[in-house]
């Protein structure tokens, strides 16, 4: 696709996401298996429900700009998936790795935030105000959970792995 106005930024950066939260959908289940500590693990399945609820929106913002979903392959969230397994693989204590899951949680929510946030400015921008709104209730969603992870990391992991 040619990107030769703010609507076709604006589809393309809806596919790079749509590939995105599809990626997540598939590392999130390793990642709670992965925690020692009960509330993390109900953090990423947590997640991971409403990551699905987040790709059926995206679906639905496609569908009010007349497209059909399709994604394009985010090779960020590649890579900070990729990292965020490279700690699966490391030899580390329980409560530490529990700490490294959430800086790669954090790192990928930090990704989704600055991609929403862009995706929904150039929505209200191009007179798309119902997907605007769609995407602000995912950026919401994705900031809570990573206030959620900042919170357990504080109050409960750092704490065990230090």
């Amino acid at each position: 696709m040619a990107v030769r106005s703010l609507e076709n930024l604006l589809l393309d950066e809806l596919r790079d996401l749509y590939s995105a939260e599809k990626q997540i959908t598939k590392a999130l289940p390793r990642m709670a298996k992965a925690t020692s500590t009960e509330e993390l693990r109900a953090a990423f399945e947590g997640h991971l429900t409403q990551t699905e609820g987040q790709i059926a929106r995206l679906e639905q913002v496609f569908e009010l700009m007349g497209h059909s979903a399709r994604a394009k392959k985010c090779v960020a969230m590649e890579g900070l998936i990729e990292e965020a397994k490279e700690f699966l693989e490391e030899d580390m204590e329980p409560a530490v790795l529990d700490a490294a899951l959430i800086a790669a949680a954090q790192k990928v929510e930090h990704y989704e935030i600055a991609s929403y946030g862009t995706a929904r400015t150039w929505a209200q921008e191009v007179g798309q105000q119902e997907a605007a709104d769609l995407l602000q209730q995912t950026l919401n969603e994705e900031s809570e959970t990573d206030q959620k992870l900042s919170r357990l990391a504080a109050d409960l992991v750092n704490i065990q792995a230090a």
